[in-house]
């Protein structure tokens, strides 16, 4: 690990990936390096956890494919040194501030998304000119060898590289002085990378998880609400960071929620012969979920194959915070469903816990909206849809508090990985004495003119 992370630095103190022409041209050999081998990228994934060839596309490569064809037409702006106005005592000189690369990154991606996950900061990374060491997860074994075998058939590793391996080698890589890290996973996890980077005062990007919750109002579209949300929360199996954790319905539409919601469930027809539906990731996880199950609350679903890690989409009901499902994000293919009739005590249940990643609100009513999105905070979300926010790339991604630190996507993802050096360029044509020495009374009280603050009589 040390002599991957020296090569590297080496190669990046020549220089050569601070030219934006050859970030351009990394980026095209990615673009093109990924479409050669979509074939053997959907094939891995199946063979993974049986996600189908088109939640392949649409869940990882597409957004991958407009993250680096984005980043291609952009980066000469992006990198460009930006003007910005000099104060008075400054004058005469010019002001401006510099992106630059910060040098040697780590990212570390996640399973549950596995090649968008990994190759979607990587992409920030080498935009911004950094040479990255990527670390994808090693719980879809096949998708991380994919990675490795194609990033090393296309790129010099002293310019990006990848390492396989478990919890050993991820330590180990910790244990380096890198001069970003960009992590993907849960909180428990993002703490021990926080601490080793604070060891080196590495910045970090973590991007983490919480229970994103879902406000179902009495005056909403409750078709299209429960269409789209249902979607989004059996979308990879639950297996999203951002994916709906539960759902808070009004007394007054929640027995017409439930028998939407079911309905829409079999109608999505979610199993793996059809390409809708993917496995529980591992034996550990489709074991955790299986805990949480309480088979008095199951409104539908409910059955699961440990062997086969199958779990039916399941809704549950007559749910609190009490109960072990809401203990910790679910991250699965379990919905607890809870009512609520005054907006407040809902607000204020959600209040008390870390939070969310997300957060999304089904309404009809502007006051209930903005009750909502100014009084919760949390990383990002939507109104009357959820989980689409992350596709648009002019907006940030990113989580706050137990969530997240930091943000990427489009341009904000080049600055996740870029130092922004700010100069003050003063010709020698004219100068003041005001600011040597000795100094006077006179002196100070222009000074204080100069600076905008008037003298008391």
């Amino acid at each position: 690990m040390k002599n991957i992370v020296e090569a590297q630095r080496n190669y990046f103190n020549t220089n050569a990936t601070k030219q934006v022409e050859f970030r351009i041209n990394q980026l095209k050999k990615l673009y093109t390096a990924i479409k050669i081998n979509e074939k053997y990228l959907t094939e891995a994934i199946y063979s993974d956890f049986k996600k189908s060839a088109f939640d392949a596309y649409t869940n990882e490569l597409a957004l991958l494919y407009h993250d680096i064809d984005e980043a291609i037409k952009k980066v000469k702006n992006w990198a460009k040194p930006k003007k910005v106005k000099t104060n008075f005592i400054n004058f005469p000189a010019k002001s401006y501030i510099i992106p630059e690369p910060l040098g040697v990154s780590l990212v570390i991606g996640a399973w549950n998304y596995p090649y968008q996950l990994s190759l979607a900061p990587s992409v920030a990374a080498m935009a911004a000119g950094n040479t990255i060491v990527l670390k994808p997860s090693e719980l879809p074994a096949q998708t991380s060898h994919i990675m490795a075998k194609i990033i090393k058939e296309h790129f010099d590793p002293a310019y990006f590289t990848v390492v396989e391996g478990g919890i050993s080698e991820t330590t180990e890589l910790l244990n380096q002085k890198f001069d970003k890290i960009f992590f993907t996973g849960s909180t428990f996890v993002g703490r021990i990378v926080y601490q080793a980077a604070a060891k080196h005062l590495t910045p970090v990007t973590l991007e983490l998880g919480g229970k994103s919750p879902v406000f179902i109002t009495e005056n909403c579209n409750l078709e299209i609400s429960v269409k789209r949300l249902i979607w989004a929360k059996y979308l990879n199996a639950g297996q999203t960071c951002i994916a709906p954790d539960y759902a808070f319905v009004h007394r007054s539409v929640y027995d017409r929620f439930l028998e939407l919601a079911k309905k829409e469930i079999l109608k999505s027809e979610f199993s793996f012969e059809n390409g809708n539906y993917v496995q529980i990731i591992n034996q550990k996880n489709i074991e955790r979920l299986t805990k949480m199950l309480d088979t008095s609350k199951i409104y539908h679903g409910g059955k699961y194959d440990i062997e086969k890690r199958y779990i039916e989409p399941t809704i549950m009901t007559n749910v609190s915070f009490d109960d072990k499902i809401m203990e910790e994000e679910i991250f699965g293919p379990i919905f607890p469903i809870l009512t609520y009739e005054n907006i407040d005590n809902a607000i204020s249940a959600v209040k008390k816990r870390p939070k969310p990643l997300s957060c999304y609100v089904f309404t009809s009513d502007d006051r209930i909206k903005h009750k909502i999105l100014n009084e919760i905070s949390f990383g990002g979300g939507a109104v009357n849809e959820a989980i689409m926010h992350i596709t648009n790339s002019n907006m940030a991604f990113g989580g706050v508090g137990e969530s997240g630190i930091g943000a990427y996507h489009g341009e904000h993802g080049f600055r996740a990985f870029s130092h922004y050096k700010s100069i003050l360029d003063k010709p020698t044509w004219l100068e003041t004495n005001l600011k040597y020495y000795p100094h006077t009374e006179s002196k100070l009280n222009w000074t204080k003119r100069l600076m905008g603050q008037k003298q008391k009589a």
